[in-house]
């Protein structure tokens, strides 16, 4: 029998931009929706829905007394949330590797679930050249 012998893959320059990370300020946000884990875990499938991704694997847990951190695997990256329900904000990170999502209408779907109005984004360009 023939041995395979793995080589190290050849390493290719880097495009202009590999991915794009947004930071995500939740604050203000409806205290009930930030508590439990199946409300966050809903919200965050649909801002993963309406941005049109494709999803992976989600998995969320509850923190005691309160709170809530989760992930979800997508085609395209992921997107992860961390909440903090005694200070009403929630901290939310979508990574995207290429522009076949739309990241303003995930933002949108996150402020309209989380009731709020107060929401700000920074946008990190990953592996820039």
């Amino acid at each position: 029998m023939k041995e395979t012998i793995n080589k190290a893959p050849e390493v290719l320059p880097l495009p202009p931009v590999l991915g794009r990370h947004w930071l995500i300020e939740l604050q203000e946000c409806e205290v009930a929706t930030l508590r439990e884990v199946e409300t966050v875990g809903k919200i965050m499938e649909g801002a993963v829905a309406a941005s049109g991704a494709t999803q992976v694997e989600s998995r969320f847990h509850q923190f005691n007394p309160y709170g809530v951190s989760g992930v979800i695997i997508i085609m395209e990256s992921h997107f992860t949330i961390h909440t903090w329900p005694e200070y009403a904000y929630a901290a939310v990170d979508i990574f995207t590797c290429g522009d076949l999502i739309d990241t303003e209408k995930a933002v949108q779907f996150l402020q309209e679930a989380f009731g709020t109005h107060k929401v700000s984004t920074q946008l990190v360009k990953r592996g820039v050249r």
